[in-house]
C-alpha cells in the first residue's frame, strides 16, 4: 500500500504558486536506489520514552496546512496533542500555517516534525538534493525554536537509502504510509498497529492517509481493530480540515471533532493512550547537518538536469515531476522511442474543465532545477508533438524554497510531427532563486515532449516582481 507518487502541484485557477501537492500517478513497482551519503549506521530501534498503553493513537498533520489550526485548538480542549510535519519552505507563505502558528501549537504541547524544504518526491531526486531537502529543513525549523526530531516523507516515497540520509540528518524517526489496516479492502490483510518500539524507526508503519472518503466509523475502526488485535501503534495522517479545499485530502471540521471528542473519550477511559511521535518514539535530540552546497551553473551549458528523459527512477524520469492546477485528469507515461534517445513523456489530460498540466524540473533547492540570476533572461527549448495548444509555463523558487508562478509564453499550434519551440523569458525577479518550466496542455487532449534546453542569456531590463 505504499506510494511512491511524483508531485503534483495544485493551486487556485489564478496559479500564485504550485507549492501545494495533490496526487495523482502511481508509478512502477520497486525503486531505484540513490546514492549512500554519509555514514550508514546500523538502524536501530530507540527506546520508548516512557511505558505506555496497549494502544497508543498519534495524530499527525501533514503539509502545515493554515486549515489545522482550527483542529488544533479542538484538541487542545480536549486535552489532546499530535504532531505536525513542516514544510519549512512553506511557512508563511499564503495558506500555510505562520512561524507563530507554529510557536503556539508547540506552546500548546504539540510536535512540530520535518517534511523536508519543498516537499519533493524524495526518491526521484539525486542523493545530494535529497539530502538537502531533509536536512536543510530540519535546520530552518531547528532556527525557529522549535525541537525537531520526527520525519515524515512525502508522498511516502522513500527506500533504504532515503532511510539512512533521515538518519544522518539527525531524525529519531521517519513515517510511512499504508502499511497498516484502512477503509481500503485492499489492506485487509494488513496489520492493525505498530509495534511499540517500531522494528525500523525510519519505517514506521501507518494506515492510507484519511481523506473525504473516511467516515466517523472509519477512523474509529482504526483504532478499535487495533485495540481487539493485541494494540500497537496507530499513527493517523491528516491534511486539510476544512471545507471547499482540496476534495482528495480533505475532511470537514465537524468529522474532526466529533472524531477528536470520541477518541479523549476513550483515552479518559483509559482504553487508549494519545501521544506526539516523539513521545512514542523517545531518544535525545540530535546535532543538526545542512546538505551539501548546490554547485554553481556551468557557463554556457545547458542547465536541465536529464534533458532527454533517458534516466529513470522508480519509472520517472529522475530530476523531472508533474505539475498542474485547476479541475482535470491528467495521466503522465514514459513512452519510446523519444525524438532522439529511447524516452519521451507523453500527458494525456481528460476529464477537463480548468487549469493545466505539464512535466517540469522537480520544484528543489537547485540539484535538478536550474539555479537563477536575478535579471538574468533565459532561452528555453524543447521538442513537442501535440493535438493541443501548448505553451511554456514557468515558476520561480524563493530563498526558502517556496515555488510559486512567475509567468507563460503565448500559445503555439498543435503539432503533429516532432517540433521544437524556442522562447526567451523575461529577467528573473528579484528574491528568485531558482526556475522551473514546461510545456503545458490547458484542454483535453495529448502532448509528448523531449530533449529540454536551457541557457543563460545574461542581463535583461529587469520585469517587475509578479
Amino acid at each position: 500500500m505504499k506510494t511512491t507518487n511524483p508531485l503534483r502541484t495544485a493551486s487556485p485557477a489564478t496559479r500564485p504558486t504550485i507549492s501545494a501537492p495533490l496526487r495523482f500517478r502511481t508509478t512502477a513497482a520497486g525503486s531505484v536506489m540513490l546514492l549512500a551519503v554519509g555514514m550508514l549506521c546500523g538502524i536501530v530501534a530507540a527506546t520508548p520514552a516512557h511505558a505506555a498503553a496497549a494502544t497508543i493513537v498519534s495524530l499527525t498533520f501533514d503539509d502545515n496546512n493554515a486549515d489545522q489550526l482550527p483542529a488544533e485548538q479542538t484538541m487542545k480542549s480536549l486535552g489532546l496533542t499530535g504532531t505536525f510535519y513542516t514544510a519549512s519552505g512553506w511557512v508563511d507563505q499564503p495558506g500555510y500555517l505562520t512561524q507563530a502558528n507554529l510557536e503556539q501549537i508547540a506552546a500548546d504541547g504539540n510536535e512540530i516534525g520535518g517534511h523536508t524544504v519543498s516537499h519533493p518526491d524524495l526518491v526521484n531526486l539525486p542523493a545530494d538534493e535529497a539530502t538537502r531537502q531533509i536536512c536543510n529543513g530540519r535546520v530552518a525549523l531547528t532556527n525557529m525554536g522549535f525541537k525537531i526530531t520526527s520525519f515524515a516523507y512525502p508522498f511516502a516515497s522513500q527506500d533504504p537509502n532515503t532511510q539512512a540520509i533521515v538518519q544522518d540528518c539527525g531524525f529519531n524517526s521517519a513515517r510511512g504510509l499504508g502499511d497498516l489496516q484502512s477503509k481500503d479492502p485492499a489492506s485487509a490483510g494488513f496489520p492493525t498497529g505498530e509495534s511499540i518500539p517500531p522494528a525500523n524507526p525510519y519505517d514506521t508503519a501507518a494506515p492510507s492517509e484519511v481523506d473525504s472518503t473516511w467516515t466517523l466509523q472509519d477512523l474509529q475502526n482504526t483504532i478499535t481493530n487495533a485495540q481487539a488485535n493485541g494494540g500497537g501503534w496507530v499513527q493517523l495522517t491528516f491534511h486539510h480540515i476544512a471545507t471547499d479545499t482540496d476534495p482528495t485530502l480533505t475532511i470537514s471540521p465537524d468529522l474532526f471533532s466529533q472524531f477528536a471528542q470520541w477518541l479523549a473519550d476513550q483515552k479518559a477511559g483509559g482504553t487508549i493512550d494519545v501521544q506526539t511521535v516523539d513521545q512514542v518514539i523517545g531518544g535525545a535530540v540530535q546535532p543538526v547537518l545542512s546538505g551539501p552546497d548546490v554547485p554553481a551553473p556551468v557557463p554556457g551549458a545547458n542547465m536541465i538536469q536529464n534533458p532527454g528523459l533517458e534516466n529513470l527512477s522508480n519509472g520517472i524520469p529522475q530530476c523531472w515531476a508533474a505539475g498542474g492546477y485547476g479541475t482535470n485528469t491528467p495521466a503522465f507515461t514514459v513512452i519510446n522511442p523519444g525524438h532522439s534517445g529511447t524516452n519521451a513523456e507523453q500527458l494525456t489530460i481528460t476529464n477537463y474543465v480548468d487549469g493545466d498540466a505539464k512535466l517540469l524540473p522537480a520544484l528543489d533547492l537547485g540539484g535538478c532545477s536550474p539555479t537563477g540570476t536575478v535579471g538574468h533572461a533565459y532561452q528555453l527549448k524543447a521538442w513537442y508533438t501535440s493535438t493541443a495548444p501548448t505553451q511554456f509555463e514557468l515558476y520561480y523558487r524563493t530563498g526558502t524554497g517556496y515555488w510559486q508562478y512567475w509567468t507563460a509564453s503565448p500559445l503555439f499550434t498543435a503539432s503533429t510531427d516532432w517540433t521544437q519551440l524556442t522562447w526567451t523569458t523575461p529577467a528573473l525577479p528579484a528574491g528568485a532563486s531558482g526556475i522551473s518550466w514546461g510545456l503545458n496542455i490547458q484542454t483535453n487532449g495529448t502532448i509528448t515532449t523531449d530533449d529540454y534546453e536551457m541557457y543563460d542569456t545574461g542581463y535583461n531590463t529587469p520585469s517587475p516582481t509578479p
